[in-house]
Parts: structure tokens; C-alpha cells; sequence
């Protein structure tokens, strides 16, 4: 049938208007990512370099053009691969993952990759751990062998995993239980679906394997042997992080759900310019080292618009872990944390305790903490080394943390912070015992914090440095605590605390112990009659000012006289 010119030209005219249109909104978008970044970049103290962003080629491939069945039942590990080698020498370009159920085993990124989950997709990791293969990485800081992750990528550049779908890392079938975590109907049902218990009968496990490489292992999660014979035989305890990204550059992770870890959620592990948005990073609250996302060596990042809910901590950055962290000497730096809201977890935002290669240039704010155990959680101890340094949070607000709203602790040995039916206080208490300071001793300095909310808390702050290496020049500005207990700060010098309301239920709202260059300045209280607000005490106190007009003092025996002074 022949179509009248005029019709033609009304088609033609309104295809024009809806490839202009397109284009419009084309624009427009690229105009808000522009003006995001831009607002990620504001207010930041130090010189943040620009990072070098993702670009992919206008080509694409779904994983059902190479026979991709996506029923939950069916492998799709070769069509994976095939998928991303045919993209890989096209030049790069989007795999994409449409809806349904996506069984796989590890898929490995190439570079020029980005990975595209579209709306419903679910990729579902093998629950056989034959399909993960032994590789040399790094985890808990050490330079050790552990299995193949879900998504790993080595020493790639430019790729990416988009889209609004769901990535499970089948973590359950990995990871061993513990009885004092689950109600008892839920550890009857674990141990009645399979596995093994240690002799104890207080832990799960869901092999022989795995519980012969717990046995095998006093050092967290590593086990000491070296000998590759030796690991073969407890391979299902060597659990991998979910997603590792190893040596590479220009990363971005924008849109999709990542749950259900076999150990860490998200590794990237030394390297640089990253962007982490849009993000939904869960684990069950009772995962062993469920971690959401660490950062380790990592330089040039971006961390914002994201949503944790894990089992252990939730932002949380590293770099190495003694003789091992400090051999590789390249820290976490230059790193923005913006807009991100994190549940359970051992802590919203933590620093440590594998810091050997050191931390500094970090920006935190505009972050809301719900039900963290703890809050700002900083954490190292004798014999890890490494500085951390320039560190400046802001805009935090925090509500029902049951222990620390802020928290130093150079004493850690690895507990909880919610001590479980295995732990004991004992194991991080504190050696007043002077030692040498040498490389393996760890420095905490410049670290400023402001605008902090917190309310329905455990402990206001626990400022706690080492006998021979105090925390160094930390201030705490315009904040709000209220908490069962109030602050507290041990060995630390050049400690600044201004305009700041603490409303404890029980105790002194501040307790300074073996402190040097101390100021304090507009605090206001709410405390027992009975109770002094302010106590000072130990034989090492120094240079302390207290700018709190008719506020009682309580000054320890041993402290020396004209140490205290108000105005």
C-alpha cells in the first residue's frame, strides 16, 4: 500500500521530535551525572583528584545470544565467559543480564567490560565449591591463598557492574555458624539440613573440609600453613569475598544488589579510581565476616548514594596487615564517603584494624547510622604499624548504637563489639606497659569530626591510644550524644572537644586519663548531682584547659597541681 506524502512527512516529523526529545533527555542526563559528581567533590578538605570515569563502547550482548538459560537450574558459566570474550574482542561493551535466574559459577571480568543487570535479573552463584579454583590474593591483610570469588578481575581497566538487579553470592552454603547467633529453631533446621559440628557443638560447619581448615587456623580466617597440599585439603574453609577486583583501574559499581556473601562483600583490593553508587550490599546479621564493602590500597574513590545492611563491618578501610600490609606500602588515600545509610553492622564507617600500609586523605559525611553496633569505629594494636591520618567526618547522624557512638581502640584483639558467648573483655584489655616505638607501632592523627548526632547509645566516645603512641591532634566539634555512659579519652595528646552536649545516664560526661594538651571548651552536661561532670585523672596528664565557667572538677591523687586549668 502506498503511503501519501503528507502521512510520510508527519511520520517523519514526529520521529524527529522524539530523536530530539531523546537527545534532550540524553543530555539532561548527562548533565545531572555531571552536576552529582560535582556535589560529591564539594566541601571535600584536601586536594581530591578528579577520578578517571568508565566509558564503553555503544555495543552490547545479552548472555541469551550464547544459549543462557535462566531458570535457576541450569549452568550458565560458559555462556558468561563466552558472553564477555565475545564483547572483550569487539572492543568492549555491555553483557547484559536480562531477567530470570542466573546460575553460575565464577564469572571473571575483562577489560572494557561493564556487566549490566537489567530490571529481575538474579545471578546466582554456584553452591559448588569445585567450581572455585585455589588463586593467590590477599585477605585479613595477609598474602595467602583462598578461592576463586564469584566476580573476581585481575590487573583490568575499565569495568563496571550496572543495572538494578540482584547478585548472590550463595554465602550460606560457605560460611560456618555460630549456636549463640540463631534462635533455636533456626540452629535445629541447620543442623538438621547437613554438615558437621566442632567437638564443642557450639558451631556449624558445611563440610569436613571446612571445619579441618578452622581447626588448621589461630590467626582469624588464614590458616598458617603455606603448603598448597595442605590447603587443597580444608579448600571449603578458604572462603572468598564476593566481588574482588584486584590491581586494576577505573571501576564502577552503580545500581545493583549485592547480598549473601560467601565472606567480604565487596574487595577492591590496590586499585584506583573507583566510583561505588547506588548500591544495596546486604549479608545476614549473623554472617561470619560479612562484611559490606572494604576498601583496601585502594586510591581515588568515590563511595556514595548506598544502602548496608551486613554482618559485620559496613564501609570499612584497609591496607594490610603487618609485615605483610607494610611490605606492600601503598595505603588507602584520597577516598570521599557521601549520602550512605547503613543498619546492622559492627560499624557504619571503620578504619582498620589492617592498616599497616596506612590511611589518610578521607572524607566522610551526610551519612545516617541505624542500629550500627558501633558507630565511627577506628581500630589497630601493637605489632600492625602504619599511620592514619587525615581523616575529617562530618554530618553524622547515628540512632540505637549499642556500644561507642566514636571509637578508638589500638588495643584490639579481634572481638566484636557486642561480645559473643566465645569472647571475653579480657582479650582487649589494656597493657600500660611501655614498649619501643619502631614500625610496628601504629599512629592515629589529625582526624576531625563535627556535626555528630547520636541518641539511644551504649558510650558516647572511647578515645583510646597507646601508652607510647597517644592518639594525636582528634577533635570533636558541635555534637550531640546521648548515651548510658559519657566520653571517655585515654593517652591522648592535642584532644579538642568544643561545643559539645552529653547527656549520659549514668557516670561523668567526661573522663580524661593520662591526656596531654587537652581543650575543652562549651561543654554542657546532664548528670547526677552526685556525679562530677568532669574527671581527671593519671600521673602522665598534661597541659589540660577546660573552658567550662563554674563546672566541678574532679582531679585525680596522682594528677600533678597546675596540670587543670579553667577558664
Amino acid at each position: 500500500m502506498k503511503i501519501p506524502r503528507v502521512q510520510l512527512v508527519k511520520v517523519f516529523a514526529v520521529m524527529m521530535l522524539f530523536l530530539s526529545c531523546k537527545e534532550k533527555e540524553q543530555a539532561t542526563a548527562t548533565e545531572n551525572k555531571n552536576e552529582d559528581l560535582t556535589s560529591v567533590y564539594e566541601g571535600v578538605e584536601f586536594d581530591m583528584p578528579k577520578i578517571n570515569e568508565t566509558s564503553f563502547p555503544d555495543y552490547g550482548v545479552s548472555i541469551k545470544d550464547f544459549g543462557a538459560v535462566g531458570d535457576g537450574l541450569t549452568s550458565n558459566t560458559k555462556a558468561f565467559a563466552q558472553a564477555i570474550a565475545e564483547v572483550s574482542e569487539k572492543g568492549g561493551g555491555k553483557v547484559i543480564v536480562p531477567r530470570g535466574i542466573w546460575l553460575t559459577g565464577p564469572i571473571q571480568l575483562k577489560s572494557n567490560i561493564n556487566l549490566h543487570l537489567e530490571e529481575g535479573a538474579l545471578i546466582r552463584f554456584s553452591r559448588n565449591f569445585d567450581e572455585y579454583p585455589l588463586v593467590d590474593t590477599s585477605f585479613e591483610g595477609l598474602n595467602t591463598v583462598r578461592c576463586m570469588s564469584p566476580i573476581y578481575a585481575y590487573e583490568v581497566e575499565n569495568v563496571a557492574i550496572t543495572g538494578n538487579g540482584t547478585i548472590d553470592g550463595s554465602g550460606d552454603a560457605w560460611r560456618y555458624v555460630k549456636k549463640s547467633k540463631l534462635t533455636s529453631g533456626q540452629w535445629k533446621a541447620l543442623v538438621k539440613s547437613g554438615g558437621l559440628l566442632n567437638e564443642k557443638g557450639d558451631t556449624w560447619f558445611p563440610s569436613e573440609s571446612s571445619l579441618a581448615g578452622y581447626i588448621a587456623t589461630d590467626n582469624f580466617n588464614v590458616p598458617q600453613t603455606k603448603d598448597k597440599e595442605e590447603l587443597k585439603k580444608m579448600k571449603d574453609f578458604l572462603r572468598p569475598v564476593m566481588v574482588s577486583i584486584v590491581k586494576s583501574k577505573r571501576i564502577l559499581l552503580d545500581g545493583p544488589t549485592f547480598q549473601n556473601s560467601p565472606a567480604w562483600n565487596l574487595h577492591p583490593l590496590m586499585s584506583e579510581d573507583i566510583i561505588i553508587r547506588n548500591l544495596n550490599v546486604r549479608n545476614p546479621w549473623y554472617s561470619q565476616n560479612g562484611d559490606g564493602l572494604d576498601l583496601d590500597s585502594c586510591k581515588n574513590v568515590l563511595i556514595y548514594n548506598n544502602t548496608f545492611d551486613v554482618g559485620d563491618d559496613a564501609i570499612c578501610f584497609k591496607s594490610g596487615k603487618d609485615k605483610d600490609g607494610r611490605d606492600r606500602a601503598i595505603p588507602t588515600e584520597n577516598v570521599i564517603v557521601k549520602n550512605n545509610i547503613v543498619y546492622h553492622g559492627h560499624g557504619g564507617f571503620v578504619v582498620g584494624s589492617e592498616m599497616s600500609s596506612g590511611v589518610k586523605n578521607v572524607h566522610v559525611s551526610h551519612c545516617t547510622f541505624i542500629g550500627t553496633d558501633v558507630g565511627l569505629r577506628f581500630k589497630s594494636t601493637r605489632g600492625r604499624g602504619g599511620v592514619v591520618e587525615n581523616i575529617y567526618i562530618s554530618n553524622i547522624d547515628m540512632v540505637n548504637i549499642p556500644t561507642d557512638v566514636i571509637n578508638f581502640n589500638l588495643f584490639y584483639g579481634g572481638n566484636s563489639p557486642i561480645l559473643e558467648s566465645d569472647q571475653s573483655a579480657e582479650d582487649e584489655q589494656r597493657d600500660e606497659t611501655l614498649v619501643p616505638v619502631t614500625e610496628e607501632t601504629p599512629s592515629f592523627k589529625n582526624i576531625f569530626m563535627k556535626n555528630i548526632v547520636a541518641t539511644g547509645s551504649g558510650v558516647a566516645a572511647n578515645f583510646q591510644g597507646l601508652p607510647e603512641m597517644n592518639l594525636q591532634n582528634v577533635s570533636l566539634e558541635n555534637a550531640i550524644l546521648e548515651a548510658k555512659k559519657g566520653i571517655t579519652a585515654v593517652d591522648t595528646d592535642g584532644l579538642i572537644l568544643k561545643n559539645i552536649k552529653v547527656i549520659p545516664s549514668t557516670g561523668s560526661a567526661l573522663t580524661l586519663y593520662n591526656t596531654k594538651h587537652v581543650k575543652v571548651d562549651k561543654l554542657t552536661y546532664q548528670v547526677s548531682d552526685s556525679i562530677s561532670p568532669i574527671r581527671v585523672l593519671g600521673s602522665l596528664s598534661q597541659d589540660i584547659l577546660i573552658n567550662n565557667p563554674k563546672t566541678a572538677i574532679e582531679i585525680g591523687e596522682t594528677v600533678s597541681e597546675g596540670v587543670v586549668k579553667t577558664e
